[in-house]
């Protein structure tokens, strides 16, 4: 019996041992996923002059559409409910995108925009560079500055979720509150 006992424990650990540690961006999503329903109020905590407006105005997000691939974080500023972050699974890594609609939900001249990750990142962050489609839509559009933008996600559970871009003389960072949900805000413009 001991035999027997001694060779099942051997196996649950070698199947222990040789499953695959969850990676980064897989454990980042992870965390993500369990804000799924809730919505946080946010603060501008860097001190651009471009942001005084943006900042002065209530911020919040909700993370309301939540599935195995895809999380859709609604982003309110004040009564402007036009911009939606989107964080999908790939098969690389994670891809950020930026969904601006109008109060009729039909799209903006600037949406769709973003990037993939470039590397796994880690658990509580991950950056996305500005990829192609982004820089095409940011020339066509006349700001050229935005094609080295790199944006970040990072959730740091039970603390902070924060929302960056970083460019060259550029960096607006936005910090929510994950130990204070709020009530849900009405959905974005175009939410089905």
């Amino acid at each position: 019996m001991r035999t027997i006992l001694t060779a099942l424990a051997a196996l649950a650990l070698t199947a222990c041992a040789s499953a695959p540690p969850a990676s980064p961006q897989d454990a980042f999503f992870a965390n993500l996923s369990t804000l799924c329903g809730n919505a946080y109020a946010g603060r501008v905590v860097t001190t651009d002059a471009a942001d005084v407006s943006f900042a002065s105005q209530p911020l919040v997000m909700h993370v309301r559409d939540c599935s195995a691939t895809e999380i859709r974080v609604p982003f309110n500023v004040g009564d402007n409910r036009s911009r939606t972050w989107v964080i999908t699974r790939t098969g690389e890594g994670l891809r950020l995108k930026h969904d601006h609609r109008h109060e009729d939900g039909s799209e903006d001249v600037l949406t769709q925009y973003g990037g993939d990750t470039a590397n796994s990142g880690s658990t509580t962050r991950q950056e996305f560079p500005a990829d192609e489609h982004s820089k095409q839509v940011f020339r066509a559009n006349n700001i050229p500055v935005s094609v080295d933008n790199v944006w970040a996600v990072e959730v740091h559970p039970g603390a902070t979720f924060a929302y960056e871009l970083r460019r060259p003389n550029r960096h607006f960072r936005v910090e929510f509150d994950l130990a204070r949900p709020v009530p849900a805000p009405p959905a974005s413009w175009g939410a089905n």
